[in-house]
């Protein structure tokens, strides 16, 4: 076991930020000047899957516009409350792939870590949202358990830290696990599954860049943008530094209606990943899960998506329109 690293223990900026997410519907419509203007589910409902966002992703949301594609992606709409046949719990299949506490295993090669089930923004179409994270959490005294199994299974060359979000984590616990991920000479790479670079672009502070640029792992972070309005100033500057110290960036969208449904939307995203050096990689179609219905955008029209973004760009910036199925042996390629 490698020796617990310490951090001095106050709070960073990107912590405090996270402290003060917007929870309260009310008060988000408030700040927007739409109060009054759209009606979401009961609080019973909310309750359940509560409004989690931080104010620097709310300072980018347009005034007044009820159809801001930032504000449609975190407010609990009134739609949520549709029960739609198809429309279920676990839409991906997580719970059957369950190999010790926290660690999925769907694909060759490839192992998933649940680490936490904490994000800083709560997505509305999230596949992960009714995830029974209490049960499976490998930090709760099961981590040897998980590291076991790890060993064990030599074909597991990539580890892929997901939640919730990784980097909710403090760096100290995030520095310790990757140790001891380290000390199993079959993994390769570290793939990290965060919106915290977007949404909460603070986080990318010294503490984290430090540790990323002293793993021998190759690190591949995967961010998640939806619409070219997400990436401001702030986040091309956070993302520019994880790139100075060594990681790979990849950036992976999924197709919303009314968010980004229209292939101009798509290609000014690809545009704007390409001004920060991100390369488009992934355009998934909705994972089919209770309460995102109103989210669903017909497999014709994003394969008409992608013909049009073809016209208009390189290959190398048109993301692979792709959907997860339980029991494939990869993403299916849809276009």
């Amino acid at each position: 076991m490698i020796p617990q690293t310490k951090f001095i223990n106050t709070k960073q900026a990107w912590q405090i930020a996270l402290s003060n997410v917007i929870k309260d519907p009310v008060e988000l419509l408030r700040q927007l000047g739409l109060s009054d203007k759209l009606m979401a589910i009961d609080a019973d409902l909310v309750k359940k899957f509560p409004l989690r966002v931080p104010q620097n992703y709310i300072n980018k949301m347009r005034h007044g516009d009820v159809a801001d594609p930032l504000l449609r992606q975190v407010f609990p709409l009134i739609d949520e409350a549709l029960q739609l046949d198809g429309f279920i719990t676990d839409p991906v299949g997580d719970n059957l792939a369950i190999t010790s506490p926290g660690l999925l295993q769907k694909y060759h090669g490839r192992a998933l870590l649940v680490t936490t089930g904490a994000c800083a923004i709560h997505c509305r179409y999230c596949f992960r949202r009714h995830f029974s994270y209490s049960d499976s959490n490998p930090l709760a005294g099961q981590w040897q358990q998980t590291l076991h199994a790890l060993q064990e299974d030599t074909s597991i060359n990539e580890v892929i830290l997901s939640g919730g979000d990784p980097l909710v984590l403090s760096d100290s616990k995030l520095k310790n696990m990757v140790a001891d991920l380290e000390q199993i000479p079959h993994i390769k790479r570290l793939r990290i599954h965060t919106r915290l670079p977007i949404v909460l672009p603070e986080r990318v502070d010294q503490h984290l860049l430090s540790w990323i640029s002293e793993t021998r792992f190759t690190v591949i972070m995967v961010v998640h943008a939806n619409h070219a309005n997400e990436i401001d100033a702030e986040v091309a500057e956070a993302l520019n530094k994880l790139r100075n110290v060594g990681c790979q960036l990849l950036n992976q969208t999924v197709l919303l209606k009314g968010v980004n449904d229209r292939a101009e939307h798509l290609i000014m995203l690809s545009e704007r990943l390409n001004d920060v050096s991100v390369m488009p990689y992934y355009l998934h179609l909705l994972d089919p899960v209770a309460g995102a219905s109103h989210f669903d955008v017909a497999d014709k029209i994003g394969i008409k998506l992608i013909g049009q973004i073809r016209k208009e760009l390189p290959g190398y910036l048109v993301p692979r329109l792709v959907r997860e199925q339980q029991g494939e042996a990869s993403k299916t390629i849809i276009a």
